[in-house]
């Protein structure tokens, strides 16, 4: 039963392994963030129809459920469209992602307060170290990066609502629907937001784009460890409770991205990241001995 109870940690650790390796590849793909959205949108399909088959080609389709789905994927594709194409074009990373990387506290809140979810003693320090390591692993070197005036900082701000409140609605729809049909939706949504991506790349940059089957499946092969993440974390928030899902996977992936990339670069990362990977694996230990 124990077993079956923490099969929420296995979805988890799925997603957060699948996650870090795909921040650490990433990079070296040969499009743009818009460019990468769009092959990542279409490849959603694959996991998307696994999913499906595993409901018999039938998910919910009433009114509450497609409006929880779409909710969800929106503010999953929404924020990622407005990371690459507000934010990070208009102010700097260095500032950017560790407002972003807070998202998990929006999810905490709601999910304490909406879904009256707790957790023991042991869980709160795993939580709060998870925390207190997702900005140290968020550093990056200013390297003469400079803000646009304050426009960057609302689009931050507008991705950390937009993620923290999908991971709560993620938990909030498990409840009521199945995993796979919220799944199915978030492919819908990403799939719809494509054209947008598209529209929102500079002219200049589509012009000077390579497609190439070597450029395109090697970006595909990347984005599909994205997308099957995003299944399983669906999975993570159906079984496990969201105010130890969340802190744990956006703590322990990063972790994983900079362990790869640390090999793949030759680069010995910042003091502060290494402190930030010492507090998360610490915190990883913690919360995986959570009974969610």
């Amino acid at each position: 039963m124990k077993k079956k109870r923490n099969i929420w940690l296995l979805y988890a650790l799925i997603t957060t392994v699948f996650w870090g390796v795909w921040g650490a590849f990433t990079e070296k793909s040969a499009y743009n963030g818009t460019v990468i959205y769009i092959i990542w949108s279409v490849i959603m399909l694959i996991p998307a129809l696994i999913a499906l088959r595993n409901i018999g080609w039938k998910p919910e389709t009433d009114k509450k459920s497609i409006l929880y789905g779409l909710i969800i994927g929106f503010l999953g594709a929404g924020g990622q469209l407005i990371l690459f194409t507000g934010a990070i074009a208009n102010g700097p990373a260095f500032l950017i992602f560790p407002i972003i990387s807070l998202s998990p506290v929006l999810t905490i809140l709601l999910s304490i307060i909406f879904l009256k979810e707790k957790a023991s003693v042991r869980g709160w320090i795993g939580i709060i170290l998870a925390l207190i390591a997702i900005p140290f692993l968020s550093y990056q070197d200013p390297d003469n990066e400079f803000a646009k005036g304050f426009l960057w900082l609302v689009f931050a701000l507008l991705v950390f609502a937009a993620w923290g409140l999908q991971a709560y609605f993620m938990k909030f729809a498990n409840n009521r629907m199945k995993a796979e049909s919220i799944f199915f939706y978030m492919t819908l949504t990403g799939l719809a937001l494509a054209p947008f991506a598209w529209f929102m790349t500079d002219s200049s940059e589509l012009q000077n784009i390579h497609w190439n089957l070597k450029d395109v499946g090697l970006t595909a092969l990347v984005q599909i460890l994205n997308a099957i993440g995003a299944l399983t974390i669906v999975y993570a928030f159906r079984y496990g409770k969201a105010i130890i899902v969340s802190p744990l996977t956006n703590a322990v992936a990063p972790v994983i991205t900079v362990i790869i990339s640390l090999f793949l670069y030759n680069t010995i990362p910042h003091l502060l990241i290494i402190t930030g990977m010492v507090i998360a694996i610490l915190s990883m230990f913690v919360l995986a001995s959570e009974d969610s």
